[in-house]
């Protein structure tokens, strides 16, 4: 990125970190879509309905994270340069969100 003048490198680096935890949390949620897809395949014709769906949407819901984590590195790295303020981001109380309605969704059909 080359707008703007050159932040102090510890809060890009921090910002660095930070994009990276979204990734890891991004791939845990692909390896657990994977994870399901393969655990129902030995299931046959006993397999649960929601194991037709459940890879579909944590895979989906790994996309989205992914794609988010680049897209608030790109504005925290844009708002260092042009000394703005950061915005503040509601992707915590969504992924939050998410993760609670999946695990709730599990554990009933699960019973």
């Amino acid at each position: 990125m080359k707008v703007g003048k050159e932040p102090d490198y510890r809060f890009s680096l921090a910002n660095e970190r930070t994009f990276l935890a979204w990734i890891r949390t991004s791939l845990a949620f692909l390896a657990t879509a994977i994870g399901v897809d393969i655990l129902s395949a030995h299931l046959g014709e006993n397999m649960p309905l929601y194991t037709q769906w459940l890879p579909a949407l944590l895979s989906l819901v790994s996309v989205i994270t992914g794609c988010w984590a680049f897209f608030r590195w790109y504005q925290n790295e844009r708002a260092m340069r042009l000394e703005e303020p950061f915005h503040y981001s509601k992707s915590l109380v969504l992924l939050t969100v998410i993760v609670t309605m999946v695990g709730l969704i599990i554990a009933v059909l699960s019973i």
